[in-house]
């Protein structure tokens, strides 16, 4: 069991999407997708610039991987299970406009195709080259609520970009026990992605949301 850590720049509530029971990371972090594996923890920490203020040392969302799939296998688990984790960009649900199951496969492994939604052309190649979406029914997300690490794990804190693995390992049972042992319901938002209002307002927001997920994965 590995914990990867990473500093969530932009928490618009599509990368990770913790909607619907469900929290997924299927867009955006190409390399965290393509290595993490089922029982490993991923930890997206807060950062210094974000719209509530230096929430670097807290904890936006934890999630355990408990499926990996493949990411046309995402778009039939969606179809089947999770509908309203496909993208409809016209709802008035935000929740429904951040849809990450961006990717259809109707015509075939080697042919995808976009559905309209927070990410654009652009962000196609990247996005596939993660070449796996990660499932969790083990999941906290806090949002604009985030919770303060307590001082030992501290050293998972990740300020540069990419993201901690191998240097978290010490830390993996700590921080399994702090986050189980804390009094909150896992499985639910906790809070609303930080920016849900300045998105709501924001008229370009695929544009927006689109070069923000670029930027967070250079």
């Amino acid at each position: 069991m590995k914990l990867y850590s990473y500093t969530l720049r932009y928490d618009g509530g599509a990368a990770p999407n913790p909607f619907w029971g469900i929290c997924t990371l299927v867009i955006c972090k190409p390399a965290i997708r393509r290595a993490a594996d089922v029982d490993d923890w991923i930890v997206g920490l807060g950062s210094a610039k974000s719209p509530i203020g230096d929430i670097s040392d807290h904890v936006v969302y934890a999630m355990k991987v408990t499926s990996k799939m493949t990411m046309e296998e995402y778009d039939q688990f969606c179809k089947t299970f999770v509908p309203k984790k496909k993208p409809d960009w016209r709802n008035r649900d935000y929740r429904m406009r951040m849809g990450d199951c961006i990717y259809n496969y109707v015509g075939g492994s080697n042919n995808p195709k976009m559905r309209t939604g927070v990410h654009i052309e652009a962000n196609m190649e990247k996005d596939l080259s993660g070449l796996y979406a990660l499932v969790s029914k083990q999941f906290y997300y806090f949002g604009d609520q985030p919770v303060k690490l307590p001082d030992d794990l501290r050293p998972i804190m990740h300020a540069t970009q990419g993201h901690k693995s191998d240097a978290n390992q010490e830390y993996v049972d700590l921080f399994v026990n702090w986050i189980e042992g804390l009094d909150i319901v896992p499985n639910k938002a906790i809070g609303e992605p930080q920016l849900k209002k300045q998105y709501t307002r924001e008229k370009e927001l695929q544009a927006i949301c689109s070069m923000r997920d670029a930027e967070e994965d250079q």
